[in-house]
């Protein structure tokens, strides 16, 4: 995945609080730059006041939607409106939606097929259609969790606890995957390339991230799990690196 694109970040203030727009332009630095910030929803209400705030800090532009009519969602048309204009601009290469609301479920199916990398971000509430829509979906609630923790604090108790709610894999479903993800992929000793699993498991569950088990590197990740064995190669360049791991039931160990 390139790290350069140029992200549209597009936020549905209906569905997501103000306490994570640190937490969500900080991850979107991770994977490029923000070419376009914009914010929906109707402003008239007074429990969107609280964003008020937090937009000029971060220079989005709030975009006015009125709810004309009960029942009818004016704020999530007006985002896919404003998102399929800005794919046929051409000017970014990725979107993120910042949503827990299946409604966006379509938009990023469409996205993707115009060839636009496409992030989800939204509370672990979010219906799996969406996520499994988005190439790539990060729960807002990890994130805060992991913002707040200092460096001295064990998170993993804590995420382990919660990995059970809808739309994050079980950390049995989690081992039992990487299991047949290394057979698939091993070589005739049992051996796998830690950076395919890793790219295999992100195909196969759109919303892993390693920092959902309270790590943020694959490796440690799965260094914790006793059913498998890492090993670590030297290249020819002395400052890389490359882990392979494989499964410790059928793998020969010595």
């Amino acid at each position: 995945m390139e790290y350069d694109k140029k992200i549209a970040v597009l936020i549905d203030a209906d569905n997501v609080s103000e306490k994570y727009i640190k937490n969500i332009f900080d991850e979107v630095s991770n994977y490029g730059t923000p070419t376009y910030k914009r914010i929906y929803g109707d402003w008239t209400k007074p429990q969107l006041s609280s964003w008020k705030s937090v937009l000029l800090n971060y220079s989005i532009s709030p975009i006015q939607q009125y709810s004309y009519t009960t029942g009818k969602n004016a704020t999530d048309a007006a985002l896919i409106i404003d998102a399929m204009d800005i794919l046929y601009s051409g000017n970014v290469n990725a979107f993120c939606i910042v949503s827990s609301d299946s409604d966006f479920t379509r938009l990023a199916a469409r996205l993707r097929e115009a060839g636009m990398y496409v992030i989800g971000m939204g509370e672990k509430k979010t219906p799996k259609p969406f996520i499994a829509a988005c190439e790539k979906f990060i729960y807002l609630e990890v994130l805060a969790t992991i913002s707040s923790s200092t460096p001295e604090t064990n998170i993993l108790p804590k995420l382990r606890q919660e990995n059970h709610k809808e739309g994050m894999a079980s950390i049995e479903e989690l081992i039992n995957t990487i299991k047949i993800i290394i057979t698939e992929s091993s070589d005739e000793d049992g051996w796998a390339f830690l950076g395919e699993v890793g790219k295999r498991l992100n195909k196969r569950y759109s919303d892993f991230d390693t920092r959902n088990y309270g790590h943020t590197k694959l490796t440690p990740l799965i260094s914790s799990f006793k059913q498998f064995e890492i090993q670590p190669r030297k290249t020819n360049n002395p400052n890389i690196i490359h882990y392979f791991v494989r499964n410790k039931e059928n793998g020969k160990l010595r």
